[in-house]
């Protein structure tokens, strides 16, 4: 189980930076097989854990030297399994049942000195009113530029059938990501978005410059009423994979490539070229293919408007969906698996511990001058239009 949650925390930092490429396009993070074994005092006595080993060709900018992943899990010094409050998340919300817990727990921690299912049940509670608490906390100090929105779907059950866990993640000022709220709807239901919306408006959010999410949810339309002002970027990831599900497989490799020179083109200008190239190549044939890329232009384009450094981040990346990569997609809804209360606790739990691995964004010094009103074409800063009217 160590080996595995260690392979998930892997899984999940390469996925996150996967859209970081190289002027070739190569990956810059990528899996690099496993380090050499080593021994970790587990309750059940010594283990050996091999860890998979990340190959980060990354440079900090400001020291010069590359980056490095570290887990958290467990980290390379470390010789003891890690704490409870990082492996009891992942356990629930795979659906293990709470009768397991302790014995699966015995086998995650080096030191299981009054670890009962009463004790289980106590951290479960503190969680819940950890959650409470978040859920209540005052955002009118707390200014997020851009917002990415999901719904995801743990495999405990929750209050009603089809319901998941819709989930807003934002970027503040300094460019630092951070959990602005979640809790239990439906993905599709607009009146589900907008009671999360409404909630955070009137603990003082303020309207985002931009909401990234993908296409099918209810989310558009909430978005109009409660922060009208905010501007909408479809995500491209989510976009292109409808694209081609409308393709036979044979033409699906040719469409994938049209797609990435559309999102990947220098300028707006170059993109709408591409997309018409897309067009006349697809649009006899299989028009409802085609219809998904011209109906939402503006929405997938909208990125454009922004700083060029934040791109990656805006068109294709869902830092969300790799946080849950390890509980997600559900299969079979495990019955009996605790309360809806406990579940949102849980989903917390493991957005607060994942929180601490998030980096900011590239060009996190440009994210203010976004907020401060400086428009960009195509990437680029231009004159303010009061300075320009001057």
């Amino acid at each position: 189980m160590l080996a595995a949650a260690l392979e998930a925390e892997v899984n999940q930092y390469v996925a996150e930076l996967a859209s970081e490429r190289d002027e070739r396009g190569h990956r810059l993070v990528v899996r690099n097989g496993h380090h050499r074994p080593r021994t970790v005092v587990t309750a059940a006595g010594p283990v050996e854990v091999t860890a998979p080993r990340v190959n980060d060709r990354r440079v900090d900018e400001a020291t010069g030297e590359r980056k490095r992943f570290s887990s958290k899990i467990l980290a390379p010094w470390c010789r003891k399994s890690p704490k409870i409050s990082e492996v009891l998340p992942l356990l629930y919300l795979h659906g293990l049942s709470s009768g397991d817990f302790v014995p699966a727990l015995e086998q995650f921690l080096g030191g299981t000195a009054g670890l009962s299912p009463a004790t289980v049940t106590r951290l479960t509670r503190q969680w819940q009113d950890d959650h409470s608490t978040f859920q209540d906390r005052d955002l009118s100090d707390r200014d997020y530029v851009y917002v990415w929105a999901d719904g995801v779907h743990p495999k405990v059950r929750l209050g009603q059938a089809h319901s998941c866990v819709l989930v807003l993640l934002g970027v503040r000022l300094d460019g630092t990501k951070e959990l602005i709220a979640l809790a239990e709807g439906l993905r599709e239901s607009a009146e589900s978005w907008a009671d999360l919306l409404r909630d955070c408006r009137r603990r003082g959010m303020h309207d985002p410059e931009l909401v990234v999410g993908d296409g099918a949810m209810g989310l558009w339309k909430a978005l109009g009423e409660v922060f009208p002002t905010a501007r909408h970027q479809r995500r491209w990831v989510h976009k292109a994979r409808n694209v081609t599900n409308c393709l036979p497989k044979s033409a699906q490799p040719g469409a994938t490539k049209a797609l990435q020179e559309i999102y990947n083109a220098q300028d707006r200008a170059h993109a709408e070229k591409a997309i018409q190239e897309f067009a006349r190549t697809y649009g006899t044939k299989w028009p409802k293919a085609v219809a998904k890329i011209t109906d939402d232009r503006e929405e997938l384009l909208a990125f454009y408007d922004f700083p060029a450094e934040h791109w990656i981040h805006l068109r294709t990346t869902n830092p969300i969906e790799s946080t849950f990569s390890t509980v997600k997609l559900r299969t079979k809804v495990t019955r009996g698996a605790g309360s809806p209360a406990a579940a949102l606790a849980m989903v917390f739990k493991l957005v607060e511990s994942a929180q601490e691995r998030w980096r900011a964004i590239t060009g996190a010094s440009l994210v203010a001058l976004v907020r401060s009103g400086a428009k960009f074409k195509n990437g680029v800063l231009v004159e303010r239009e009061e300075t320009a009217a001057a």
